[in-house]
């Protein structure tokens, strides 16, 4: 059974989760806007190759550290996206949750250091 938890609540987890990240990474954060949404829009689950009816935990947009140049000046800010809902779904206490939140916060920071999915994988991250 899923376990749900309060806007309020969840957010406090999320930011947790940011106020453990070891410093070398935290300091390259600034420039990420971190934002908790309720679920994934149907073009966020086909732009990562999912279906309407899969689950999406979260979801970096922006363009990678490793890949940035100064033809990059005026892009949007990065931003990682984490989905209330479809995080709750896959756990069944608040464990669950702390652990899911932030495996799912560190996999798309990753990103934005130009991980690749199986990078996050031999991490633990995935």
């Amino acid at each position: 059974m899923p376990h749900h938890v309060s806007k309020a609540r969840f957010a406090e987890l999320v930011e947790q989760a940011l106020a453990e990240l070891p410093e070398p990474f935290a300091t390259h954060m600034e420039e990420v806007t971190i934002e908790i949404r309720t679920r994934p829009t149907r073009k966020e689950l086909h732009s990562v190759g999912l279906n309407d009816d899969e689950l999406l935990l979260g979801l970096y947009t922006g363009i990678p550290l490793t890949e940035r140049s100064v033809l990059n000046s005026g892009n949007l800010p990065d931003v990682v996206y984490v989905f209330q809902e479809d995080v709750e779904l896959v756990c069944e206490t608040e464990a669950e949750l702390i652990a899911e939140i932030r495996t799912t916060v560190l996999h798309e920071i990753g990103h934005h250091y130009g991980m690749s999915e199986d990078d996050l994988d031999e991490l633990g991250y995935s």
